[in-house]
């Protein structure tokens, strides 16, 4: 299992939210694209970049620093938060991104994902957010409910060429209590598609055992910024058999 650090963005700054609520918000004194490289160095080889502000008004906001951050890495990058078209995509793909994360556009009209990744360009570039509250989709950065379950949809699109799924328990996300090791387990379990975990990691026997549901990578954010984990021990753990 790989470990994927996460930086998420809200005005420039990085922050983190807790279960999703933009009125709870933990601010860090870091610095974005000097964060990016100190991950790289302890050892990740993918990063995890959220625009909270794209994510709020539905269309990317701070797509510069974004680029600046992925030129600054040689980590592989994956950047999500309020990409709504073809165009959002490649542009993101253009800037450097090695996978661009689609959520609400995604699972509010799946035949125009479907269209999307059948086009030669896109094709496992393109990682699905299945963002859930007690196991429904939410969407439009966690504020509104799809009606979905997480597990069919990931049914649903179990033989399309996504680059991964990735699975977050709102509830749980920037708690750091563990994520929903259940839903992941049965999400890892109901497709083919490899399954990146995300929400509340809080600890190394979390890492264990979230590594046990058979997740391809797990994402981690707070616990690293407020040093509740050690980058470099979460890599080494997540890779054992």
């Amino acid at each position: 299992m790989l470990i994927i650090p996460s930086i998420d963005l809200r005005e420039g700054n990085v922050v983190r939210l807790r279960k999703g609520d933009y009125g709870d918000q933990l601010s860090y004194d870091v610095d974005p694209i000097i964060t990016a490289g100190a991950f790289a160095r302890a050892g990740a080889g993918h990063l995890h970049i959220v625009d909270l502000d794209g994510a709020r008004q539905g269309k990317p906001a701070q797509q510069e620093l974004i680029a600046q951050i992925i030129r600054s890495t040689t980590a592989q990058v994956q950047v999500g938060g309020g990409i709504r078209s073809e165009d959002d995509v490649a542009a993101l793909l253009d800037a450097g991104a090695a996978r661009v994360v689609i959520g609400t556009r995604a699972v509010n009209d799946l035949p125009w994902l479907q269209s999307l990744i059948s086009k030669p360009r896109f094709a496992a570039k393109i990682v699905l957010a299945l963002d859930a509250k007690e196991g429904i989709v939410a969407t439009h950065g966690w504020m509104s409910s799809s009606g979905q379950r997480a597990v069919d949809v990931a049914k649903l699109v179990n033989n399309w060429p996504l680059a991964s799924i990735l699975y977050t328990d709102v509830a749980k996300d920037g708690m750091l209590a563990g994520p929903n090791y259940e839903q992941t387990a049965g999400l890892v379990e109901a497709t083919r598609i490899p399954v990146i975990a995300s929400g509340g990691v809080g600890s190394i026997e979390h890492v264990r055992r979230v590594r046990a549901t058979g997740c391809w990578a797990v994402i981690v954010g707070r616990s690293l910024y407020e040093n509740a984990i050690e980058l470099s021990e979460a890599i080494a753990v997540a890779a054992q058999e």
